[in-house]
């Protein structure tokens, strides 16, 4: 099926920009901007709103980049227990490196860095001294006394005055981090604390984009945003407040209306003056509904998300990095919205590819796989493992094949260089197996491509592989799941592991 373009980025844009500059306008050009969610790389605006660019509120920065300058908080609980950032698989501490990277090269600046709830945590203390040492100026806030309900002691040299002020110079001050609980919220209000005991009336918004306040409760993007975030039991609801001040429906998710009230008395206390905003909805600026310009490609493609995020913590949970509650939660969403796992096109292709690697090697000692991607005119091609590579392997090279109208018999990997690395991997890194992962095989595929014409055009084709859905009958191995995230493919998988071994590597 070709994908239907749902969202326009330059209205988006434009739309966002305008907001913000009003917010500055309104505080006296002083915004501590608190971003929900990725600035960069937001593959999960990018799936359920295709045409969304997954850079786009970066270029939104950029476009500010002279009035504006960012804040990164990182909780300290998170460096030390390792939390990875999934889409990546990096750990949060490596994130927040790699993110000051790209920030500098969009030419932004990058103000400080925050470790929150610090309590000398020795992986958070040792990540502080990286930091300190690249050149990266580093603050440590401590768990705020009085919070959340005495609200006289948070606004007190004992609560926020306990925490230093970061040095800002810009009008606009972003506060990010690579993840929910990072400490952006109580940055944020950390610094309007020091900036009004300065005399400086600055003010305080936060960058949403989902739930999307202006759609339905039950629109299928809003339910989507409710899937992705099984795991921290986030529940899209009607905002009341919003509802009562400006006889509005909006929506909003249970975590922000719930601390709404005191979050308010907190702003109202160290301003002295009540607040300008209503309703949760009001904090945020969020005009992504603007940007919608197709309502039924937006939901078909957030359906298809929902469905991939049960996936997605069906295997989590056979890893055991999520509860079976959190898998139960995913699949009554997806049976709400009335989808089912094989409404995912690639699903069934890829179980009857495996099956056919089945009957092929009948009485053969061994685990099949079947992997299937979907191209983008709507083509499906299959590839199974075998004892040369991987299932993930076999279907990339079969994808480019046909992609580039290379006939299936000519081959694109050069013997010797399979050879060569299965003997590496068997002789001299002593494994169990020579089978080459995607990762490797797209090495052995572009030191083809030196000397193979038809390996030369096939490597150029992995581009048109971004975007394309893509499942696997069994979980990914580290090097499998490396090479798919690098083509930039959505991919699932049942959750069934591939080998009887314990640990890969």
């Amino acid at each position: 099926m070709v994908r239907k373009i749902g969202f326009d980025n330059e209205k988006y844009l434009a739309e966002q920009s305008e907001e913000i500059l009003k917010r500055v306008k309104k505080f006296n050009n002083k915004l501590y901007l608190e971003f929900g969610g990725k600035i960069l790389f937001d593959y999960h605006a990018a799936r359920v709103l295709p045409g969304f660019d997954p850079n786009v509120k970066m270029r939104l920065l950029q476009k500010l980049k002279d009035d504006a300058e960012l804040i990164m908080c990182i909780y300290a609980g998170d460096i030390e227990k390792k939390k990875m950032r999934a889409d990546f698989g990096i750990t949060y501490d490596a994130d927040a490196l790699r993110t000051i990277d790209d920030y500098r090269e969009w030419g932004l600046t990058v103000r400080a860095v925050v470790i929150t709830r610090f309590e000398n945590q020795p992986s958070a203390a040792a990540f502080k001294s990286k930091l300190e040492r690249r050149g990266v100026t580093v603050y440590t806030h401590s768990f705020t006394k009085g919070y959340p309900t005495d609200v006289d002691m948070i606004v007190s040299p004992e609560g926020y005055g306990a925490n230093p002020y970061i040095e800002t110079h810009k009008p606009i001050v972003v506060v990010t981090g690579p993840g929910p609980g990072s400490g952006k919220l109580a940055t944020c209000l950390s610094q309007l604390y020091h900036e009004h005991l300065r005399g400086v009336s600055a003010g305080y918004a936060k960058f949403e984009t989902f739930p999307i306040w202006n759609l339905p409760l039950k629109h299928l993007v809003n339910v989507a945003y409710e899937s992705a975030t099984c795991e921290l039991r986030d529940v899209n609801v009607i905002d009341h407040f919003h509802l009562e001040a400006h006889k509005e429906y909006s929506v909003n998710y249970n975590r922000d209306v719930e601390a709404f009230p005191l979050l308010r008395r907190i702003i109202e206390k160290i301003t002295g003056e009540p607040s300008h905003y209503k309703s949760p909805t009001d904090m945020g600026v969020n005009r992504a509904g603007f940007g919608i310009v197709d309502d039924a490609a937006v939901t078909e493609a957030s359906r298809q998300e929902i469905i991939r995020r049960y996936y997605r913590y069906s295997c989590e949970y056979a890893l055991g990095l999520v509860s079976r509650e959190t898998v139960e939660r995913a699949e009554v969403i997806m049976k709400d919205v009335g989808a089912n796992p094989t409404d995912r096109t690639v699903v069934m292709p890829a179980q009857k590819a495996a099956e056919e690697a089945k009957q092929k090697n009948k009485g053969n000692e061994g685990i099949f796989c079947g992997a299937a991607i979907e191209l983008g005119g709507g083509m499906i091609i299959t590839g199974n493992n075998s004892p040369l590579m991987h299932a993930a392997s076999a279907l990339i090279l079969n994808a480019v094949k046909h992609l580039a109208r290379i006939p299936k018999e000519i081959d694109l990997l050069t013997p010797t260089i399979t050879g060569s690395i299965a003997s590496l991997k068997k002789e001299i890194y002593c494994g169990r197996a020579a089978s080459l992962d995607l990762a490797e095989t797209l090495i052995a595929l572009s030191i083809s491509a030196t000397f193979n014409p038809s390996a030369a055009v096939a490597l150029e084709k992995l581009k048109e592989l971004r975007g394309c859905e893509v499942h696997l009958t069994h979980m990914p191995s580290p090097g499998d799941e490396a090479g798919l995230r690098k083509l930039g493919v959505n991919v699932t998988s049942n959750p069934e592991f591939a080998s009887k071994y314990l640990f890969s590597s």
